[in-house]
């Protein structure tokens, strides 16, 4: 079936290398993973990645917008490097903010989205993104693959996969330990879903990323709720992180006590619309990282949030502009 062929394991073809020997394969395998992060089963983590000695790279620093989608998801993350910024873009919120976000990242001076990443399925993640595989260039899609009997039949994800098709991009599958490529001085973790998940609803099919930038770090979990986290601290990875994105727009399905002690972050971010009729982020939520002592960013409250790291220190600006929902413009896909 055409969903099944679309996926592809590990990374894109054009980074794969041929069979090389003795020093100059050990040579090799050290490039490529210090350069696209790690090659095979790794679970104890990644503590600290050296940056690049570029003065450039070391001034201008990683930035990760937490952008304002309403309740919806997307997180742009901006690796700095020798030929400019590495970009990153996870999840992109409902359609309505198809011609939003387009302005937006152009208006960010993105031109190629260098690794595009659907956490999971679910509109208020990946609404938009077809339109935004159709107009910018991609050079990687990554998306976990559900059970065939939990396959989604939105129209939305449809015209992913049309647009996917179209541009010739076959979807990478994401999975514990998958390769998410990344450029120098920083490393991506892939810790979740389990090539043999086997749960009810998407949620807990979300890609769990840890991404190591210098000696701080970030952790993106989409929806993964309870069953997830639970996995993922039983398999053994270090999840700690400086920011974690709350899992499921801050709802008390997500971020348990276990997991949330074990990434014992120093700042939270939670990605949710205002007066949604969830209630998120819930209460419940909220007091545990207040007994934590974490600082919470939310952007309900606080519009786009942009997170700054020098490779030591993480630093945050609030109040950053909205991405416009909008209504009118193109037709649906």
């Amino acid at each position: 079936m055409r969903k099944q062929r679309q996926y592809g394991r590990g990374a894109p073809a054009r980074y794969r290398l041929g069979p090389v020997a003795g020093l100059f394969l050990l040579a090799v395998l050290f490039i490529v993973s210090s350069r696209y992060g790690p090659m095979a089963n790794a679970p104890e983590g990644i503590e600290s990645v050296p940056l690049p000695e570029t003065p450039a790279s070391q001034e201008e620093g990683l930035r990760v917008y937490f952008l304002d989608v309403g309740q919806g998801d997307s997180q742009l993350i901006r690796i700095p490097g020798e030929s400019g910024y590495f970009n990153v873009l996870i999840d992109t919120g409902e359609y309505a903010y198809a011609d939003g976000l387009t302005e937006y990242l152009r208006g960010l001076g993105v031109e190629e989205i260098d690794a595009l990443v659907c956490s999971h399925p679910h509109t208020d993640h990946m609404g938009c993104m077809a339109r935004i595989v159709q107009r910018f260039k991609v050079g990687s899609l990554y998306m976990p693959l559900l059970p065939e009997g939990q396959t989604p039949t939105t129209r939305a994800y449809e015209a992913l996969l049309d647009a996917a098709e179209d541009k010739g991009l076959t979807i990478i599958r994401l999975q514990e330990d998958a390769l998410l490529e990344s450029p120098p001085g920083a490393q991506f973790q892939v810790m979740s879903p389990r090539a043999d998940a086997d749960w009810e609803g998407a949620n807990n099919y979300s890609a769990v990323i840890r991404l190591v930038y210098g000696e701080t770090s970030f952790l993106f979990t989409g929806d993964a709720e309870e069953e997830s986290e639970m996995v993922i601290l039983e398999d053994g990875y270090s999840v700690g992180a400086d920011v974690l994105k709350c899992g499921h727009h801050g709802s008390h399905s997500s971020t348990s006590q276990a997991f949330l002690d074990a990434v014992n972050p120093r700042y939270a971010v939670v990605s949710c619309g205002k007066d949604n009729s969830y209630g998120h982020p819930h209460r419940e939520v909220l007091r545990q990282l207040g007994d934590l002592g974490v600082s919470v960013y939310r952007t309900d409250e606080d519009g786009t949030v942009l997170a700054r790291s020098n490779g030591e220190t993480v630093t945050f600006e609030t109040g950053l502009p909205s991405v416009e929902e909008k209504t009118g413009g193109a037709d649906r896909t």
